[in-house]
């Protein structure tokens, strides 16, 4: 295969980081190649380079053989190169439609923007991504999942010209810029897609993705997920601490010699769950429900008990729009409205209306959504550790900035964050290194009740083994544990009992021993309401 693109001697600093150290690759026409690597490594800033985001770098670009050096991201679309970013970037205040087309409005005979027609070609999209929203949905009122539905149908709509045929649908627009007759062969950046979709929602990507390749679309596809790397890739590249370590046709290697190369030492096999004695109940819950006032289902969650005792793992299983999340923020007293039924903690009745209440109490939690509800953006990572526990450093109201450094550097150094210092701006660092901040940011508050929300989103496959390793310490010394996942294998491997939800209702409770991915997807699924003693 020719080749498309021709990266050469490539290097990206920020402050106190080189992110990109030298790297020389050649990315073949039509193929499907990976880029892998542990948080930090330089993926997505690689990834950031080609799409146009990041203009300034040393070494060069060749774009079917010709230079270039795009100043910004419209540059990179005109010479058919459009990315899926990891972080969404979305506008909360407008439709799913409005996002898909922002930039590349329609517009009729008089110039005003014709809504009607992205709303269809918006539908046509997302349906072919078998996403049952409504092009007319504010995005802010959409779930993660949904969100990053939408964010790739955003990414699709570059192809409409390609998607035409592959969709089968007649998408009622014109061909864009850079279309199937003047630019055949096309690059998608996928940055981790799948971060936030459930198994079948995957598998839908996976069928648009086999079909664009069909058309002759080039795909760079990021992605932790080792299994969806030797599902589609052709070839494989690993980087790691910002140099290119190797390129393997996905044929010659396995996933462990990949992991390796990623890390750079062998991972062992998490054994977590062995010796565990969960202690005393330490959370009750009994016929919790949660309106839904103006949908035809009424309920998000419906007639919900269970319990939760010190020192045990408890995963919360489910498909999308399922309820996990909103069984989380009930807990947490961030519900869109005031849950219903009974919540103990330590035996005794609490009705948090606000999380800062439910902080105050002993629950902490770590959201799904990292970069809209986790991250303070505008500060630094030491400052985003410590902001809920300045009490810890301050002395009569004053806070002591080197105890709040120690606070920090504590934390910094006992989850392994990849970072300069805690005085460096929290978005310098990987996805996953910022998850593992927030993580430690609860963990200084020294809670009772952790809740996790799908917490290795976006996370290497060595940050999550450190971090199943994390878990698995602090119940062992009596916290208690609840964690939410779109992975079965994790839940599988971290928890000691899993509770399956379906349309807000519990269909089903497993503990450790009994519990299979068959027997969870029957209870997510309805097909069976099973329950273990």
């Amino acid at each position: 295969m020719a080749s498309l693109i021709t990266i050469e001697h490539v290097t990206k600093r920020f402050p106190g980081v080189v992110a990109l150290n030298d790297v020389s690759l050649d990315i073949a026409a039509g193929e499907l190649h990976a880029v892998v690597g542990e948080n930090g490594a330089g993926k997505s800033t690689l990834m950031k380079i080609l799409a146009g985001v990041i203009p300034d770098y040393e070494g060069r670009l060749l774009l079917r053989g010709e230079p270039v050096r795009f100043r910004g991201p419209r540059d990179a679309e005109e010479a058919g190169i459009s990315i899926i970013h990891q972080e969404l970037n979305l506008v909360e205040q407008l439709s799913a439609a409005a996002n898909i087309f922002l930039g590349r409005e329609k517009r009729n005979r008089l110039g005003l923007l014709d809504d009607r027609a992205m709303e269809r070609a918006a539908g046509a999209l997302l349906g072919e991504l078998e996403c049952h929203i409504s092009p007319r949905q504010p995005v802010r009122e959409l779930r993660v999942g949904d969100q990053q539905l939408v964010e790739i149908a955003k990414a699709l709509a570059l192809e409409t010209d390609i998607l035409i045929p592959v969709l089968g649908r007649g998408l009622e627009t014109t061909p864009q810029r850079g279309g199937l007759e003047t630019t055949p062969q096309r690059i998608l950046i996928m940055d981790e897609p799948t971060s936030a979709l459930t198994e079948a929602e995957v598998a839908r990507l996976f069928r648009v993705i086999d079909r664009l390749r069909q058309r002759g679309v080039t795909i760079l596809y990021i992605s932790h997920k080792l299994d969806e790397v030797f599902r589609l890739a052709d070839r494989i590249t690993v980087l790691r601490d910002g140099r290119l370590v190797r390129t393997l046709p996905r044929a010659a290697t396995t996933p462990r010699e990949i992991t390796h190369l990623m890390v750079g030492r062998e991972i062992e096999s998490v054994d977590l769950g062995n010796g565990r004695t969960p202690g005393d109940v330490v959370l009750e819950v009994r016929n919790l429900s949660l309106p839904w006032t103006g949908h035809a289902r009424a309920w998000r969650l419906r007639d919900i008990s269970f319990t939760l005792r010190r020192g045990e793992i408890l995963g919360i299983a489910g498909l999308m729009g399922a309820g996990r999340t909103e069984l989380l923020e009930c807990l947490f007293g961030s519900s869109p409205e005031p849950p219903h039924g009974r919540i103990l903690l330590e035996g005794r009745e609490v009705r948090f209306t606000h999380p800062a209440e439910a902080r105050r109490a002993g629950i902490a939690l770590v959201t799904e959504d990292r970069k809209r509800l986790g991250l303070f953006a505008h500060l630094t990572v030491g400052e985003n550790i410590t902001i809920c526990t300045l009490d810890q450093a301050a002395t009569a109201g004053l806070v002591h900035f080197g105890r709040e450094r120690r606070l920090a550097e504590g934390v910094i150094s006992n989850l392994a964050i990849k970072t300069a210092g805690p005085s460096v701006p929290i978005t310098s660092l990987s996805g996953g290194n910022q998850q593992k901040t927030i993580i430690g940011r609860w963990l200084l508050t020294r809670p009772k009740v952790l809740l996790l929300d799908d917490p290795t989103r976006g996370v290497d496959v060595g940050a999550k083994a450190e971090l199943y390793r994390l878990m698995d310490r602090l119940c062992r010394e009596g916290l208690g544990i609840i964690v939410t996942s779109s992975e079965l294998p994790e839940l599988l491997t971290l928890c000691d009992r899993i509770l399956v939800l379906c349309e807000g209702r519990l269909t089903g409770e497993f503990v450790r021993h009994e519990a299979t991915e068959q027997r969870i997807m029957e209870a997510a699924t309805a097909r069976t309401v099973a329950t273990v003693a």
